[in-house]
């Protein structure tokens, strides 16, 4: 892949598909775990109790119909609930990047968005 390739704006691909990752970054939360369940177009994805350190993650597949696919999750961490998009093809398939990997990083001030897991955006808070 030449540089050009990497810099012109990234079009959508039936069957493209993105990594979802949902890491509990939390430093010490061993008593209460973070609680996640989420949904996709399709239907339920499930969830699970994650203690620090854990993950929960998914691919997500563009197809015809899901040009506007929003993968929804609720999390759930002592009294604080959130729910928020964990993926948005619109919003997220030129920032997961040429690697197609979008993770979360949930931490006790908010939640983090990075495409290759080193360097981490705060998107919005709990």
């Amino acid at each position: 892949m030449t540089l050009t390739s990497m810099l012109q704006p990234h079009t959508l691909s039936l069957g493209e598909e993105y990594d979802v990752r949902v890491i509990n970054s939390f430093r010490d939360n061993s008593s209460l775990p973070l609680v996640i369940w989420c949904t996709s177009p399709q239907g339920d994805l499930g969830g699970r109790a994650l203690q620090e350190g854990d993950d929960f993650q998914w691919t997500a597949r563009i197809e015809l119909w899901s040009w506007r696919a929003e993968y929804t999750c609720t999390m759930k961490w002592e009294l604080k609930r959130k729910r928020f998009k964990a993926f948005k093809v619109s919003r997220d398939s030129n920032r997961c990047g040429i690697t197609k990997k979008c993770s979360w990083s949930v931490r006790e001030d908010g939640f983090y968005f990075s495409s290759d897991e080193v360097y981490w955006t705060k998107d919005f808070s709990w």
